[in-house]
């Protein structure tokens, strides 16, 4: 995989020089040909002494116009408005879509993602596959921005393309995540606005969820080949809905591994399983291998649990579901309000 990667990056460098070249050459035969052609612009003439008229390119300059950026691997320049976002994370881009931010490319979990998928249609975007991309891919959708996890490898060759802006998976909630990417993108205002629409909805369900539910414990659970995982507050799977937002408790064992400490998640052993299993559970088969989950849902120790004996289990996307950003949560909220209201009937 490591040789796989720096052939990409190779590839890449080169093709980069080619295009360096190119560009030098054109400019230098320009030049000696004494080309004085104009970039011309409709609010920016000017009159000469001798009347004749200048034309100065100052919507490009407004447009490339670039500031600072202090992102979790430290400070970068950045386009003041980013027309051509390449995301490299997946679980970012749906923040791009709430701030109607332009994203050229993105990755396959994003382009699958049932809440963000049609967004992404309409604006044309590329689907760059599972795996890391190759140079030619990135160089053809002309990136004036990248999105990436910290630690990614390979930030210098992307940054000799377009400004790198490094992301830590987890570092904050989606609220103050949220505000960050509006600042990233000039979006301030837009990021806010979500907000305040979110919080508002949450209001207005709250109090009905809380009084459906009562005292009753929730749980997410996804079943994976070597037993199953437990979810807490902020690894998504409604999980930011269920226990942040409506406050709903979890199982105590679930509680203190997935949530108090901070994980966001735990894996157990299927014959544990009645220990964090809640009065509600949220589930479906792990989508990160491809172990037949019935062998947990077929088990006796799963069918003996009272929440599947009262038909208060609730199968999540594992596409969709899984993801935390705002258009995420905005289609979660609506599932997980019926399902919990449901469950007190």
């Amino acid at each position: 995989m490591r040789k796989k990667n720096s052939s990409i990056w190779m590839m890449m460098a080169l093709v980069l020089v080619l295009i360096l070249s190119a560009c030098g050459q054109s400019a230098a035969n320009t030049a000696a040909d004494g080309g004085d052609q104009a970039h011309t612009s409709s609010e920016a003439k000017s009159k000469t002494s001798n009347n004749s008229e200048v034309t100065l390119d100052t919507e490009a300059g407004a447009e490339n116009e670039m500031v600072s950026y202090q992102s979790d691997a430290g400070e970068v320049q950045v386009p003041k408005n980013p027309k051509r976002i390449v995301d490299l994370t997946a679980f970012s881009t749906g923040f791009f879509v709430a701030l109607d931010a332009p994203v050229v490319g993105a990755m396959s979990g994003a382009m699958n993602n049932k809440y963000i998928q049609q967004q992404l249609a309409a604006q044309g975007t590329v689907d760059l596959g599972e795996q890391a991309p190759t140079a030619e891919q990135l160089l053809a959708l002309k990136p004036d921005l990248f999105i990436v996890y910290t630690g990614t490898e390979g930030v210098d060759k992307l940054s000799q393309i377009a400004p790198v802006v490094q992301i830590e998976y987890g570092k904050l909630n989606y609220k103050d995540l949220m505000l960050e990417m509006g600042k990233l993108t000039n979006k301030e205002e837009a990021a806010k606005a979500w907000i305040t629409k979110w919080e508002s909805q949450i209001n207005e369900l709250k109090p009905k969820v809380t009084a459906a539910v009562g005292n009753r414990t929730v749980s997410i659970l996804n079943p994976y080949d070597k037993g199953l995982f437990v979810f807490g507050h902020n690894y998504g799977r409604g999980g930011e809905i269920i226990y942040d937002e409506f406050g709903l408790k979890a199982p105590a064992k679930a509680q203190a591994e997935a949530i108090d400490s901070g994980t966001g998640w735990a894996s157990i052993s299927i014959e544990v399983l009645p220990e964090y299993a809640g009065d509600i559970i949220f589930t479906s088969p792990w989508s990160g291998d491809k172990s037949d989950s019935k062998k947990v849902y077929e088990n006796k120790l799963w069918k003996n649990l009272p929440a599947v004996k009262a038909n208060h289990v609730f199968q999540l996307d594992p596409k969709s579901d899984t993801y935390n950003d705002p258009m995420s949560l905005e289609g979660e909220l609506q599932f997980i309000t019926d399902s919990l209201l449901s469950a007190s009937k």
